[in-house]
Parts: C-alpha cells; sequence; structure tokens
C-alpha cells in the first residue's frame, strides 16, 4: 500500500471484536405482507407461496378456496422441427436478410413459437369447498414465514408450501364439506387454437394430450398426467383429520423422480403427515427466518419498502440452489386453462437476466447459484445449437429456451442473436464477484468468458476501417420483427456486450496466470470500434447515426451503463455527461411505450446517476402502477393514469425482481471498485438503514443514518482483501484498523477473512 500516490496514513481507534446488530428490521412486518379484505376471484391476484420446485396460489372466497399448484420443472419439451431442418444455418439467414425474404424468415424463426409446445405447463388445482354458510372474512400472507391464511366464518385455513421439503401443506380448523382435486384441462374441449403473435398460444387441450388417469382412496385424491413423449407427472393429496383439525398434504412427482411418480408422490406426503403438524411448521418456519436474517431494509418511503419485502419474499420462494431457475412466472404458471404467457419459457432478451439483479447486493447469493448452475448444466445443449446453427466454435444460447436450453423460436433478430450468452455470462461474473470463490472463477466463470469470447471472435468480421463487427446485429427489441431490426452497422447493445466480454476474459486469464490467453484478448479487443454516442448530445445511440427514434420499453441501448457498468458515473466528466444525456433522452421520448418493468430498469440507471429522486419515482411508478395487488407484475399499466400505452396484464416477475435490484442500487454500490453507501438516496430520506446488504469482494455491510447524518457503518469480510470504502462520514468517525489509510475521500483497509469493523460518527 505504500506505493500508492496521494495516500496518508491514518490512525484511528480498532474495532472491538463484538458487533451489535443494525438498526434495520429484522423480520417482515404484518403491512410487508398481503393483507385482503375481498376474496381474491382470479389467479393472478393470488398468495403466491413456493420452495423453488413447488409453487401455489391460494386465492377465491371458500366457495371454494382454491389453491392452484405448480412444479418448475414441469414441461412439454417437444422439438421445434424446423429447427432441425436444412434450411436453419446462419448462412442462410444472412443471405435472406440481404435479400428482404421477411416472409421466410417469419415462416422458418418466429411461426414455430406460436406453436403449442415447447411450453412450460400447469400441475392443476385444489378445491375445498366448506358448508353454505361460510362467509369470506380476510385473507393474508404473512412475508416472515411464508404462510397464507383465509378466515372464514367459523373456519380458518392455513396454506403453505414447505420451504425444505417438496410437499405443499393445508392445515384447516372446522371440517371441510368437500375436497375436489382438478387436474389442467389438457384434453378438454378447444375453444383457442394455437398461432403466431399471441401472447398466450392458446388453450392447453392444443397440446392435445390423453385424459389423466384418476384414482383416489378414503383420505387421498390423485391423478397421472400423461404429456409430451414419454414425461409423466402424478398429483396427489392426502388428509388426516382430528377433533376439529383437518391437515392435508399435496406433493407433485414425475417419471423423472420414479417410475411410479403417483406412488413416490403419495409416500412423500404420508411421511409428511408422520412427522406432525408442529414438526413441519417448525421446520418450515426455521428456513423463513433464517432467510430474512441475510438481509433487511428500512426507508422512509413506505411503497417502496413494502415492494422490496414482498419481491425478497417471492425471490425466496421461487429459488433454491438445485431447482431451475426462474422462468417468466417462476413457480406461479397461469391457472386459467390456457398455455401461459409467452409460453412461460426463459426469455434471456431481459427477463432472466433482471430476475437475478436483486441477489447480489441483496445477499441471496444461494439462489442465484442456481441460475448460473443450470446455465452450466444446459451448455452442451447450447453448444450444439451453437455448432448446428451458426457452425462456429464456441458458445452461444438460444434467447428463448426451454427447460434443457433448447431454442424456442420468436422473433428471429433476437432469439438468434449473437451476444446472448455474453449477457449471461455478466452474471457468472457478478457471482464471482460478489462471493470471490476462486474454485468458481476458475472452473465455471471464465470457461464460460472463454468459450463466449471464442464463439465472438468467430463470428465478428473486420470491416474496411478494420474493425470488428457483426455481419448481423439488432437492439432488442427495436423495430420489432421487421426487417428495419437489423442495422447496418452494430447496435450499442451488441458492442456493448462484445466489448464487456472480451476485456473480462483478457482480465480474468491475467488473473489466473494466463498471459498469452490474456494477451490476445486484449488484442482483439483493441480491433472493436467505441460505442455510438451523439456527438453534439453525448448520448448513446441505438447504433450508428440511429437514435432513439421513440418510446421504447427495452432500453438494450444503455447496457453499457447498466447492467454492465462500463460507463460509469465515476469515470468522470466524459461518462457522467453520457449517462444524463442518455436519461435525458428517455424523459423526451416519454414512457407510453414502457412496461412495468421499464420503470424498474430506470430506478437502477437513476441510480448509478446519483439521482435518488429519479429513482425513488421510477418505483413509486412501478408499485402503484404496474402491479396486481398481490404484488405480481403485470407489464401494462392498471392506474388509468397514463404512463404507458400497454394496458393489457400477463403477468411476468422480471419487472418484480429488478425493482427490488433497484432500490438496493440507492442504498450500496460496489460495482466500480470502490463500496459507496447511500449513493443515490432521495434528500428527503433522513432515516434510512439496511443490514448485511453485499458488496463486490464478498463484503457484507450494514449501515444506519439518522436525520440525514451517517451513524454507523459495519463490514464483515468473508474472504478478507483489500476494502476501497468512500467515506460516507466525511472523515467524522471512529472505529477503522490502525493501518487504514486515505486517498482523497476512500478509506483503504486490509482486511483478513472474517474480520469485523464497526465506523460509528465520532
Amino acid at each position: 500500500m505504500s506505493q500508492r500516490p496521494l495516500i496518508r496514513v491514518i490512525r484511528l481507534l480498532v474495532a472491538g471484536s463484538v458487533i451489535s446488530g443494525s438498526s434495520a428490521g429484522a423480520q417482515p412486518r404484518p403491512e410487508h405482507g398481503l393483507q385482503y379484505a375481498t376474496p381474491a376471484l382470479v389467479w393472478d391476484e393470488a398468495m403466491p407461496l413456493g420452495n423453488g420446485l413447488l409453487g401455489a396460489l391460494v386465492w377465491g372466497d371458500g366457495k371454494p378456496l382454491q389453491i392452484s399448484l405448480d412444479r418448475t420443472d414441469l414441461w412439454d419439451l417437444r422439438p421445434v422441427p424446423e429447427f432441425h431442418s436444412a434450411e436453419y444455418s446462419y448462412k442462410r439467414m444472412r443471405q435472406w436478410v440481404r435479400e428482404g425474404r421477411i416472409d421466410d424468415l417469419h415462416r422458418l424463426y418466429d411461426k414455430p413459437y406460436g406453436y403449442p409446445g415447447p411450453t412450460k405447463i400447469p400441475a392443476g388445482r385444489i378445491e375445498i369447498t366448506f358448508g353454505e354458510d361460510t362467509r369470506f372474512r380476510s385473507a393474508s400472507l404473512d412475508l416472515a414465514d411464508g404462510t397464507a391464511q383465509m378466515d372464514l366464518s367459523r373456519v380458518t385455513a392455513r396454506v403453505y408450501v414447505h420451504a425444505t421439503e417438496p410437499v405443499g401443506v393445508i392445515h384447516i380448523t372446522g371440517k371441510p364439506a368437500k375436497v375436489v382435486l382438478v387436474a389442467p384441462p389438457f384434453a378438454g374441449k378447444v375453444t383457442e387454437e394455437a398461432g403466431a403473435n399471441k401472447i398466450s398460444a392458446g388453450d392447453l387441450a392444443t397440446l392435445r394430450y390423453e385424459a389423466p388417469v384418476q384414482e383416489s382412496g378414503g383420505t387421498w385424491a390423485g391423478y397421472v398426467q400423461k404429456g409430451w413423449g414419454d414425461f409423466r407427472f402424478a398429483v396427489i393429496l392426502v388428509w388426516r383429520s382430528s377433533g376439529g383439525d383437518w391437515l392435508g398434504v399435496w406433493s407433485i412427482c414425475t417419471s423423472r423422480d420414479s417410475s411410479d411418480p403417483l406412488a413416490a408422490a403419495r409416500k412423500r406426503c404420508e411421511a409428511a403427515l408422520d412427522e406432525g403438524r408442529d414438526k413441519l411448521a417448525r421446520a418450515h418456519k426455521q428456513w423463513w427466518t433464517s432467510y430474512w436474517d441475510d438481509a433487511t431494509v428500512s426507508v422512509p418511503n413506505p411503497v417502496l419498502e413494502r415492494q422490496w419485502y414482498l419481491e425478497t419474499y417471492k425471490f425466496g420462494a421461487a429459488t433454491r440452489p438445485e431447482t431451475p431457475p426462474i422462468t417468466l412466472q417462476g413457480p406461479w404458471t397461469a391457472d386459467d386453462m390456457k398455455i401461459p404467457p409467452w409460453k412461460g419459457d426463459y426469455h434471456h432478451d431481459l427477463n432472466t437476466q433482471l430476475s437475478y439483479w436483486p441477489a447480489y447486493s441483496g445477499n441471496r447469493l444461494e439462489g442465484a447459484s442456481g441460475y448460473v448452475r443450470w446455465l452450466w448444466a444446459t451448455r452442451e445443449n447450447a453448444r450444439a445449437w451453437t455448432k448446428r446453427f451458426f457452425d462456429l466454435p464456441g458458445l452461444n444460447v438460444p434467447m428463448t429456451a426451454d427447460l434443457e436450453q433448447n431454442q424456442m423460436g420468436g422473433w428471429h433478430q433476437y432469439t438468434h442473436s449473437a451476444t446472448t450468452a455474453a449477457w449471461l455470462g455478466h452474471h457468472f461474473y457478478l457471482q464471482w464477484r460478489y462471493s470471490m470463490d476462486r474454485q468458481f472463477l476458475e472452473e465455471r466463470l471464465y470457461p464460460w468468458l472463454r468459450d463466449t469470447a471464442t464463439f465472438l471472435e468467430a463470428i465478428t468480421e473486420k470491416g474496411p476501417d478494420g474493425k470488428r463487427t457483426l455481419p448481423l446485429s439488432s437492439s432488442p427489441e427495436i423495430n420489432d420483427d421487421r426487417l428495419t431490426a437489423w442495422f447496418p452497422s452494430i447496435t450499442n447493445y451488441d458492442l456493448a456486450l462484445i466489448r464487456w466480454a472480451f476485456e473480462t476474459t483478457g482480465v480474468l486469464a491475467r488473473e489466473l496466470g494466463r498471459a498469452a490467453e490474456a494477451d490476445h484478448w486484449r488484442r482483439v479487443l483493441a480491433e472493436m470500434s467505441d460505442l455510438a454516442v451523439d456527438p453534439n448530445s453525448h448520448k448513446l445511440l441505438v447504433a450508428k447515426d440511429y437514435p432513439l427514434p421513440a418510446s421504447h420499453r427495452h432500453f438494450s441501448h444503455l447496457m453499457a451503463i447498466h447492467p454492465l457498468g462500463t460507463i460509469r458515473w465515476e469515470n468522470g466528466p466524459a461518462d457522467r455527461a453520457i449517462i444524463r444525456a442518455s436519461l435525458a433522452d428517455l424523459d423526451a421520448k416519454g414512457t407510453s411505450a414502457w412496461c412495468g418493468y421499464s420503470f424498474s430498469w430506470l430506478a437502477n440507471l437513476a441510480a448509478r446517476a446519483r439521482d435518488g429522486e429519479r429513482a425513488e419515482r421510477a418505483l413509486q411508478i412501478f408499485s402503484e402502477a404496474f402491479c396486481l395487488r398481490n404484488g405480481f407484475h403485470c407489464n401494462g399499466d392498471q392506474s388509468g393514469k397514463g404512463h404507458s400505452d400497454f394496458r393489457y396484464r400477463p403477468f411476468t416477475l422480471e419487472g418484480n425482481f429488478a425493482a427490488a435490484a433497484g432500490l438496493q442500487e440507492m442504498l450500496l454500490q460496489s460495482y466500480s471498485g470502490t463500496v459507496r453507501i447511500f449513493p443515490a438516496v432521495p434528500a428527503s430520506w433522513r432515516d434510512v438503514s439496511f443490514k448485511t446488504l453485499r458488496a463486490e469482494g464478498a463484503f457484507l455491510i450494514s449501515a444506519e443514518r439518522q436525520h440525514g447524518v451517517m451513524q454507523r457503518v459495519e463490514v464483515t469480510a468473508e474472504k478478507g482483501g483489500l476494502l476501497r470504502l468512500e467515506d460516507p462520514f466525511a472523515g467524522a468517525f471512529q472505529g477503522a484498523p490502525a493501518d487504514t489509510e486515505v486517498d482523497g475521500k476512500d478509506l483503504i483497509l486490509e482486511t483478513s477473512p472474517g474480520q469485523k469493523i464497526v465506523l460509528t460518527r465520532q
């Protein structure tokens, strides 16, 4: 450290070894959850429950109480024939684009997305009816323990999906009059056929499955449903009653679990019932208590604070390290007899990526690990697709994918984008930066980025100016699926991702001692052009000589600002001018063509610009106009206040989770190498705190500000190493280790693994 210029050493009090807790709240409060005085009579306003594998939606008025069931690996995985045909190739796509053969492009690439399958599929529903004199009184969802409760006249029902076991639990005080297990209408009458350019591809019956095989006994009911090919799944509900209590347990098993999925599911349920109600509930609650201990926030805006708790709860319900990652709807597939919106797929257009933004600074790395684990586990399918379609080495990933990472089709400009694997690689990078897991760097992150960079080097071609470019370049979802969605020059979306991939691969190669590889990627990076910036206004363009033409939902041209952070406020006046001008351009174009996730993304962008007021306003609009009463992001503006021309309500999750990330970005930033506390908090937020958010470098941070004055910062260094912290006390603090150094406004601390430091105002 003595080699750094302009650094002076300061000597302050050494922190004690015992750290008291932050003032930020521990468990969620009742007002953070859901409280219904009127029943939810549609599935997408239900109380959501889940454990990453199983999901449930609790709704209805007791006539009946309805519990919609889901399992995240229930999929119709039929292949798309067109994507195994002789004309399916990148070379042919380039030819057709040159020739303007848009009808052929739509036929081969876009139309198959309108087929019934492949698609995510639902599991069915439990319907419990009580006596004729039953009256709905209230319903609630307690985020602290992931339990929904419905209070009826003389009857109370408590429902949860067990946090650690593959079962759901229903406890009723009082005896149900009727219990029915309802299978999805896969074999029902078709009222709407599948077709292209639909949000939903038609009725579930268009999948044309056989009717389920129903079985039941005195205290159980179940069915086995045959899906596409050899796939089968079974749903079962088993119950017992004693005195005034009725206890039911359900589970879902598939033919991947057992050759007899119904028997396997029944065995699970009976084992849970044998364990007993109290023991089941205790283990479930312990998991959620531990989950909430990982991170909490307290801000003076009750709308934003509640939304953060709702999103953080949903993230806990939707993720586990060993379960499939978050799809468009996660474990809450639509229960409306239709194929789910956009087939409930893995949209790497932005949807899966935004869904995991809050995991990193939100200290939920375990949940996020399921995402990169799945990407790694399915990479050979992606690699085979890369070879089959592009006929190039390395790795790319289909932008719309099924459970096994097979291409599903859709607008060809984006579903067959050349840079999807690079954006996914950014999540591998974040997993490493926030954990500092060296083994992950060596065995997962670097191999993924090296293979991605190999593909990008192979697909880029040098133009007359000697700079590499893409033969086909687009910017999701500018110009939709028209020919003009292909740009004559490389877009900022593609360019930002390619530049980031080459640069980061080189940096990581150097970190791993691979000097020759590092030099190679540095040379390849030098062959890329700079981002397209308007020379007069300094705003980022969509592509060279092509400004953002109108209001648009997808900020793909601003990737360099967020999430990649290669254009940074911290870099100084030039970058700040680009950030300001680009946000001003969004203002000028307006929000008429925005979805809810656009406001969530704007909050993250605004936070990077240190504009807390803009970030707060964006999150407020998101929460109040683009969420249903259970907090589900419904894409369109439901407020009638004109925030967007989109008024529809298909539920998807990415806007929810990006909103949580936006608030975290206001409270803590570390992407530039310096940890900054409250970097984008509105001036009106006098009292604000958070507990154990996570910074890059594997530092856990807690902080508290009262009456507009910083009071306390607590740091735990999981792995140790250099911590650069922007001084939040302006020098008026105590508690730093004796060898702390100061570089301008930054404190420089050398930390050891497990070290804890408390800084307090003098």
